[in-house]
């Protein structure tokens, strides 16, 4: 194995707790001790990841957006943003609609038409940093829109979704979705991780737990899913282990003998 691939949210952060398990801790610092680099793969922006303080040391890169922004250091290896014209779209119908929407660019993001619903998700929930609320149309002008993140409803995402024929979407929280470029995805980001630093696919492990988990989970070479993981994402993963809060990511390793 020369490759470790970990979701954030419910995966190597609790939900419950919003900590990593020291379980978690010990298991990553024995893989880097052997040689194995360690990734994140995020639906969450840099500007977002502020949960990782105890094992940031450990962390080769990172795939953020869903795949759309590759980092290594503070290199930007790979980035596909989301077409103009479907951003306009989703501004318009956020606009129209009044549901909430964040934008984000390669280095900033803002959130149009923010309400108690943003608050309680992203700030009582995920304990995410405050959003900035701007009209994304600024941000655009100065940097390209890597991931929308709409609040809207799995109806409405499908009625969406014709619209901007640019874009695909992984919803991994039943409130809203994450809206990324055709291309974008984190199986995506590992193959682009892998070639940057030249190991092959099947060397590769990765851990998730929700639907925009799935294409990660089916091309690593070994794809786990979390007891808490979402029904569609344990049937496509090989194996499936404990919750974040159980030591599922220690337990997982030591199966397959990569600690």
């Amino acid at each position: 194995m020369k490759a470790l691939f970990f979701d954030i949210d419910g995966t190597l952060v609790s939900f419950k707790t919003h900590q990593i398990p020291t379980s978690t801790i010990h298991a990553l610092e024995k893989a880097k001790t052997r040689g194995i680099k360690i990734f994140i793969s995020t639906g969450r922006p840099i500007p977002l990841i502020n949960n990782l303080g105890t094992i940031e040391h450990l962390i080769d890169g990172y795939i953020t957006t869903n795949g759309a922004c590759c980092i290594v250091g503070n290199e930007v290896i790979s980035t596909n943003p989301i077409p103009n014209n479907d951003c306009e779209t989703l501004i318009r119908l956020s606009d129209e609609q009044g549901f909430p929407a964040i934008f984000v660019g390669e280095k900033n993001l803002v959130v149009h038409h923010p309400d108690e619903q943003v608050s309680h998700i992203f700030y009582d929930y995920l304990k995410a940093p405050m959003l900035k609320e701007a009209d994304p149309r600024e941000l655009m002008q100065h940097e390209r829109i890597t991931q929308i993140t709409p609040f809207i409803t799995e109806e409405e995402e499908k009625n969406i979704m014709p619209l901007i024929p640019g874009c695909i979407s992984g919803r991994w929280y039943p409130a809203f979705t994450d809206i990324t470029a055709i291309g974008s995805d984190k199986g995506n980001g590992i193959r682009k991780i892998a070639q940057y630093f030249g190991f092959g696919i099947e060397e590769t492990m990765a851990f998730g737990d929700g639907g925009n988990d799935i294409s990660m989970i089916k091309v690593a070479g070994i794809g786990v899913a979390m007891a808490n993981a979402n029904e569609s994402l344990k049937e496509v993963a090989d194996y499936m282990t404990d919750s974040v809060d159980d030591e599922g990511i220690e337990k997982a390793l030591i199966k397959f003998k990569v600690i």
